[in-house]
């Protein structure tokens, strides 16, 4: 399915839905490395001319190191289920759009000095929300979300995209390692536990 096809889409969901007090809540889901960001990237760029758009890529929103790492969990454990506060994200992000929240705070992680910082966001209530990032249908958030959109992208093509960009881990083998033991056993427990393709409303190919 062509981008052109899926704003028609989301646009005519947006203006046909029957909660039109607060934005509609479109999840771009996908394990790492199926194009997630450049889908959303494609759908801003031909939405923002016929509706607001605000864009929430869930990377910009994980915890501080010492939240994640070296907890005495295993590491697809840390990934899947403290890479993020779960709960305050359903509470503060989620609930509050529901809610039909003008304004929300978000902490924005900053990698150099592996801090948070609070940033206000402005929503309006006619908007499209994309929300993008892995692991978006766990079960905490699931509910909030009107339409839901899956990448499927082939594991080879995947895996060979995320070592590629992973230079900052170390060399390909320390990469390798580290993907191994926390992100694709994190990514097939949520295969797993949530089952995400047949969930989705929308399932695309990517490649």
């Amino acid at each position: 399915m062509s981008v052109h096809n899926i704003v028609n889409d989301l646009f005519y969901l947006l203006n046909t839905r029957s909660l039109k007090e607060r934005p509609f809540i479109v999840a771009i889901d996908g394990l790492s490395g199926a194009g997630k960001t450049t889908m959303v990237k494609e759908l801003e760029d031909s939405l923002k001319s016929k509706c607001n758009v605000t864009i929430i890529h869930m990377d910009d929103h994980i915890v501080e190191n010492n939240k994640r790492y070296n907890t005495g969990h295993d590491e697809w454990y840390e990934y899947y289920y403290l890479q993020w506060d779960i709960e305050w994200i359903k509470n503060n992000l989620l609930k509050k759009i529901h809610r039909n929240y003008t304004k929300i705070s978000l902490p924005y992680y900053e990698k150099e000095s592996n801090n948070t910082t609070l940033k206000e966001i402005t929503i309006s209530s006619d908007s499209i929300i994309l929300i993008e990032g892995i692991f978006l249908q766990r079960k905490e958030w699931i509910s909030f979300y009107d339409y839901i959109i899956f990448l499927d992208c082939p594991r080879e093509i995947r895996y060979e995209r995320v070592l590629n960009r992973g230079l900052y881990i170390g060399d390909l083998q320390t990469r390798l390692n580290k993907y191994k033991r926390r992100y694709w056993l994190g990514e097939e427990h949520y295969l797993k536990m949530e089952n995400p393709i047949e969930k989705a409303d929308k399932i695309i190919n990517t490649n």
